[in-house]
């Protein structure tokens, strides 16, 4: 199983294409989800990047954390689990 990447800051037009095409400039991609709202189905600015490993992921946060997409700076950060009381 890949590693999970938390990617904040996105622009509300990023998509998960253009997100994908980014981080496999560094490494191989295995999934990008980017959350939306429910309500109106508009990005809520942060998503997720699954890449194929750990060492993968390391490069992601190493390369791309603080770097420019769409005219924002990237957090790029290993996601943390999803606890219960957070829906």
């Amino acid at each position: 199983m890949g590693t999970r990447l938390y990617v904040g800051n996105l622009d509300y037009s990023t998509t998960e294409a253009e997100l994908a095409e980014f981080f496999e400039q560094v490494a191989e991609v295995v999934s990008v989800n980017i959350v939306t709202d429910q309500a109106t189905g508009r990005s809520r600015g942060f998503g997720f990047v699954e890449m194929a490993d750990q060492s993968a992921a390391n490069q992601a946060i190493e390369q791309l954390n603080g770097k420019n997409l769409g005219g924002r700076t990237l957090n790029v950060s290993e996601a943390r689990p999803r606890r219960d009381d957070e829906r």
